[in-house]
């Protein structure tokens, strides 16, 4: 379901039901919600180490979806991943309860608040935690609400005491545009989300009307094309401060050594200042460039802000280290658009040096295999030396008929090394048995492949224990 942009919302909201509880978006509003005092309860057709977060902070959560779970509630709250059929959902329209989209939910945490709002097609949620966890160093306490948990926090939100609170803005709906935030930072904007948009100008139209809505500032990527263009579609808005290696950026950063803790230098107004992370890469590398850009918005200094910046450890499922055995490295990454998977191999292939990179991987929506397969394809056969690929997780989507892994399969040029193999415990033999010391074995989907990471280190060990024997 799509969400109602720019109703008034209720100015009491009571206790709260939320309806897959458990999604990256609406289990961080619920805990904040949690966190002010207010009765919280969820549902979600499963349990999950994030439902189990929630039920620990005393968040009663239901399994599957039934009418009795709404119980005494005031509001009941949806995601666009809900449908109308849903029995909840029903339930709340029969009572006559109030009934909002999670980003109305959001916007209800809001008010009287200076929010400051990460968007862009991809990174937006490191970039949210760098930024969430960027103020928590230099001694504010700002609330969050992010769509990944934050790896410093071990959850995906806090409540905060500050009026700054930083949220992941998500464009997959255009829902993003009813915050109306003190300042505004977009990493990217690329084709995405076209089962929604239709088109890319669409989505143009969406990230500049969310722009506009900046009330200090707008923090762009000089260096994504997507962005450029946005900009020259800004006149009349809040200032707009660039940041990037292009020398011409407000904000340039420089001297990138990628891994495996990227360290870089951040230059602006004729002064430098060193910044490290705790994580590799050249995107968050290229991410915290804007978190700095952002936080001299609101005040700080040059030497500050990288100070502020430094030493961030990564957000959950953001190539997310899990262990070595053997000398095989595991890590885990929720890139599903093409430019996030070319991006993680990138990180990848920084972390392994000499080693190779052996990836499975997991279709994101039939919609998006359907549109994208040909770059999925590329980004695969450029940056992987190894894919075992498996079936597309539909998620919120119904199949499309036809369309299916070997779209993506069919693309691949001949000299491509690949498996299709969409048994979990045969994918697992495949990558272990293929994988020799110095070599990275990365997961890769915005689905349910997470799950498979213990399964996999056991097939491992399990591997080593009959070499041994």
């Amino acid at each position: 379901m799509k969400p109602e942009l720019g109703r008034e919302l209720p100015e009491s909201i009571g206790g709260i039901h939320f309806i897959g509880i458990g999604g990256s978006g609406m289990s961080g509003i619920a805990r904040v919600f949690a966190e002010r005092g207010h009765t919280v309860t969820g549902s979600d057709r499963s349990f999950s180490e994030v439902t189990d977060s929630l039920r620990s902070a005393g968040v009663e959560v239901f399994l599957g979806h039934e009418a009795s779970h709404l119980g005494d509630c005031d509001t009941v709250v949806f995601s666009s991943a809900v449908r109308e059929e849903n029995p909840e959902y029903g339930e709340a329209l029969r009572r006559g309860l109030t009934v909002i989209h999670r980003s109305e939910a959001l916007r209800w945490l809001l008010r009287g608040l200076s929010p400051l709002a990460v968007a862009g097609s991809h990174g937006k949620t490191t970039t949210t935690a760098m930024l969430a966890t960027a103020l928590e160093r230099a001694g504010v306490d700002a609330g969050c609400v992010n769509g990944g948990v934050v790896s410093q926090w071990g959850v995906s939100s806090r409540s905060g005491t500050d009026e700054l609170f930083v949220i992941e803005a998500d464009e997959s709906d255009r829902s993003f545009v009813g915050y109306h935030p003190a300042h505004v930072l977009i990493t990217n904007i690329a084709p995405d989300h076209l089962d929604f948009y239709g088109s890319l100008d669409a989505i143009y139209e969406a990230f500049e009307e969310f722009a506009r809505t900046a009330q200090k500032s707008i923090v762009l990527c000089a260096d994504d094309a997507g962005t450029r263009e946005l900009r020259g579609r800004l006149g009349g808005a809040a200032p707009v401060v660039t940041y990037g290696t292009a020398p011409d950026a407000d904000v340039v950063m420089t001297e990138l050594s990628p891994g495996p803790r990227a360290s870089f230098v951040v230059s602006a107004g004729g002064e430098s200042t060193r910044v490290t992370l705790a994580v590799p890469g050249r995107l968050p590398a290229l991410n915290a460039t804007g978190v700095v850009a952002l936080l001299m918005q609101l005040g700080f200094s040059l030497t500050e802000a990288g100070d502020a910046a430094s030493g961030f450890e990564g957000a959950d499922r953001r190539f997310q280290y899990h262990g070595t055995l053997s000398g095989v490295s595991f890590y885990d990454d929720h890139a599903h658009h093409p430019t996030e998977v070319a991006a993680a191999l990138e990180t990848a292939r920084a972390v392994a040096g000499e080693g190779h990179v052996i990836t499975l991987f997991q279709p994101h929506l039939f919609s998006r295999t359907k549109y994208m397969a040909a770059e999925l394809a590329e980004a695969f056969a450029r940056g992987s030396d190894h894919t075992i690929f498996l079936d597309i997780f539909g998620s919120r989507e119904d199949p499309i008929e036809g369309v299916t892994t070997a779209l993506i399969l069919d693309q691949l040029p001949a000299a491509a090394s690949y498996d299709f193999e969409p048994d979990w415990d045969r994918a697992c033999a495949l990558a272990v048995e293929r994988a020799q010391p110095g070599d990275l074995v990365l997961t890769m989907s915005t689905g349910d492949l997470y799950q498979i990471v213990p399964q996999l280190l056991e097939a491992k060990r399990a591997w080593d224990g009959a070499k041994d024997g």
